[in-house]
């Protein structure tokens, strides 16, 4: 047992042979791994832009070029992302806090007063962010209780900036 994890999280809810771990335990050690700061964008069925803030990302292949991110099977609007065809990552400066934040709120107008454009695969792309990666819809995968979407890196766009991190519940920035 991890004497840093509350002992009612560490409980074993699988079998014998193959103990698993509340999700509680696995939330906290999860939040002690540094990771970047995203947020994704597609569109709805009318055309109008949608985004949220997400820290499960990373590459998968060089060779399609392939990225992944992870949704809550729970989210109201995954079916966006099902259905548009596609996606943007857009990789997030540190000095964007209050645009990472305002797509963190479930019930903010996420594009109002938000600088974007539309890319070339008519996805939303986001000014501010450091790296937009244009995604055409590759493969959707179950992931327990999230889906995994895979999009295929279409139209790069880059600029400067300090990256944002998120560590044990904290968004800062990472030293350059």
């Amino acid at each position: 047992m991890d004497p840093n994890i509350p002992a009612e999280n560490n409980q074993d809810i699988g079998d014998d042979e193959h103990p698993a771990v509340a999700p509680n335990a696995l939330r906290t050690a999860m939040g002690r791994f540094l990771t970047g700061v995203t947020i994704v964008t597609t569109r709805d069925a009318n055309d109008e832009p949608y985004g949220l803030t997400v820290n499960s990302f990373n590459s998968v292949s060089l060779d399609p070029p392939l990225i992944l991110w992870s949704l809550d099977n729970r989210h109201d609007r995954a079916d966006f992302f099902r259905n548009s065809g596609g996606f943007t990552v857009n990789i997030m400066p540190a000095d964007a806090d209050a645009l990472i934040f305002k797509f963190a709120n479930t019930k903010a107008e996420r594009f109002e007063n938000t600088d974007w454009h539309w890319g070339v695969t008519r996805q939303p792309v986001l000014d501010a962010a450091m790296t937009s990666l244009e995604c055409r819809m590759w493969a959707e995968y179950p992931g327990g209780d999230h889906s995994i979407f895979v999009g295929e890196v279409v139209d790069i766009k880059t600029g400067d900036g300090q990256p944002a991190a998120y560590f044990n519940g904290q968004l800062s920035a990472f030293p350059a």
